[in-house]
């Protein structure tokens, strides 16, 4: 496993979820006191399964999902992130791939390495991280959690990325920002449209294999 630990702050990070019962006792984690409840993980999805909009006409052509001809030497069902060029794709065989368009992480938080999905949920919750809470005004109303829906960072579906059975706090997960693909503005997780992220969810079984790309690899 090459990932840098050091950027692991995923600014998009869904790890837990605290039950209203629970916020009322425990309004604000921050700072000295900052807890996360270990028994609340894995994190909740919602009960609503709410429609997915489509933004795909309003991205670049190139960014839009397409079949198109790339060699590789791995498996099908294999998932190959190239953040250099913002394309994610997965491997059918005979020479072929669905390629979709993805935001990556911005200068300082960029990762390589290998990857298996560990967990896969339907519009997650969203908790910011402990160093997210602290310096964003936004992610500190949510310490607790955001529940998932349309307004939620963390998009119609998430992708869990684990290496050596743990939790490598990376995702592969929708946006609610469709701006944002094709661009490097996240704190190292791979965005796609809500309705690639759900494309590739049901392509995706647990345990695929999945490998970002370091700059120059393609």
């Amino acid at each position: 496993m090459k990932i840098d630990r050091r950027t692991l702050i995923c600014s998009l990070l869904a790890v837990a979820a605290l039950p209203v019962a629970a916020q009322a006792e425990h309004p604000f984690y921050g700072g000295k006191d900052f807890v996360r409840d270990p028994s609340l993980i894995p994190p909740a999805e919602s009960p609503i399964d709410f429609p997915i909009q489509s933004f795909a006409s309003s991205l670049p052509a190139k960014f839009r999902r397409q079949l198109v001809t790339f060699g590789s030497a791995e498996k099908p069902g294999t998932i190959i992130v190239d953040p250099e060029h913002r394309y994610l794709y997965f491997i059918l065989g005979n020479q072929q791939a669905i390629r979709y368009g993805v935001g990556v992480g911005r200068e300082g938080f960029a990762w390589s390495g290998e990857a298996y999905v560990g967990m896969k949920r339907r519009w997650p919750r969203w908790l910011p991280p402990e160093e997210m809470v602290q310096r964003d005004v936004h992610a500190s109303a949510w310490a607790n959690g955001m529940p998932g829906g349309p307004e939620n960072p963390l998009g119609a579906r998430a992708l869990y990325l684990h290496a050596n059975k743990m939790d490598t706090m990376y995702r592969i997960h929708g946006t609610n920002d469709p701006t944002s693909i094709g661009k490097a503005m996240s704190s190292g997780c791979v965005r796609m449209l809500n309705e690639d992220v759900a494309d590739l969810f049901e392509r995706a079984p647990l345990g695929t294999k999945v490998i970002v790309l370091a700059p120059g690899s393609l």
